[in-house]
């Protein structure tokens, strides 16, 4: 997620600079041809500007449609991982105050609380877990994106084996989703301290009733990651810009008709600088399509988790030092 108050012209240039290259080169071309072909064999290939104009109100409603459902699905992820974090205080509160230390054993809330962290992890490692549909190869090579990859098996079994007992971990094994299996075990505990008259029934009731809603959102998250936005909405928006880009420079040269380089020149930039204001808003809106990717307009997840990590660990007096979110140069994950 950006956390800088607003956002340098020239670093938002230099992430969507390609559209503007390409849009100097066409739109160059064309010019030139429009004028060696007028000033050579007396042939107008200009195109006029009014259907390329209501072509262009189509392709912008159309982004304006695409980038308002990209944002909704964005907004929705961050309200869904609000309601963890709200979740995740209200689980820890009610460990703290159901469990009686005095009929069990002092690592009983630790187990707890260390096993709704590991639940957290491997959660946050599925959403990183990259989709077919989503956006790799800018995320792991542009310098403007945070060097974030938590999609290494290896890197969560590390974390895992710091929260959960090995001969636990070894039971999750091959299971289809650990998330669940993590929820699950976390069920199995709670009624066998119910079984043992540890736990009332109300209170064994609360817990299962936060487990449930634990659940939902885990369910909530993965919808999101796992349905793409419909491609038919992203493919044609990309579609139609690229031919209203292809138009543009075509209706410019009915306006910029003289031979002097002035006018050759505004043919030039402003189709350009059209060009790019376009593909910009499509790239703003292909980008807010999947707020797990791990991108600089995801859901800082990362952060969230370390935040609910450090409130659930001082909840139960665990001084173990935990770092707060990640961030750098304005970009928190």
């Amino acid at each position: 997620m950006i956390t800088k108050k607003n956002i340098p012209f020239w670093e938002l240039f230099r992430w969507s600079k390609t559209p503007f290259l390409w849009g100097v080169m066409y739109s160059s071309i064309i010019a030139i041809l429009y004028y060696n072909i007028e000033a050579t064999y007396k042939i107008d290939i200009s195109l006029p500007w009014q259907p390329i104009a209501v072509l262009g109100t189509t392709v912008g409603f159309y982004l304006g449609f695409k980038n308002n459902a990209s944002y909704d699905r964005t907004w929705e992820a961050r309200k869904i991982w609000g309601g963890i974090l709200s979740s995740s205080r209200n689980f820890a509160l009610a460990i703290h105050m159901f469990l009686d230390v005095q009929k069990l054993t002092p690592s009983a809330k630790q187990e707890f609380i260390y096993r709704h962290l590991a639940w957290l992890t491997v959660l946050r490692y599925q959403m990183r877990l990259p989709k077919q549909w989503e956006i790799t190869s800018d995320i792991k090579n542009d310098k403007y994106f945070p060097k974030l990859e938590e999609h290494s098996n290896s890197s969560m079994q590390t974390l895992l084996g710091e929260l959960i007992s090995r001969m636990e971990l070894e039971t999750y094994n091959n299971t289809s989703n650990l998330a669940t299996q993590i929820i699950n075990r976390q069920g199995q505990y709670i009624a066998e301290l119910h079984n043992s008259s540890l736990i009332s029934d109300t209170q064994a009731l609360k817990l299962y009733e936060l487990l449930a809603e634990l659940n939902t959102l885990q369910g909530a998250s993965e919808r999101i990651k796992n349905f793409p936005f419909p491609r038919q909405y992203a493919s044609v928006t990309y579609w139609l810009t690229l031919v209203f880009s292809l138009l543009i420079p075509c209706g410019f040269l009915n306006i910029f008709t003289t031979q002097n380089g002035f006018d050759f020149l505004c043919a030039i930039l402003i189709s350009s600088t059209l060009i790019w204001t376009y593909f910009l808003m499509e790239k703003i809106g292909h980008f807010s399509e999947n707020p797990f990717q791990g991108s600089i307009t995801d859901v800082p997840i990362t952060s969230i988790s370390k935040q609910i990590e450090i409130e659930l660990r001082q909840i139960i007096g665990d001084v173990v030092n935990v770092q707060p979110e990640y961030e750098e140069k304005g970009f928190i994950m």
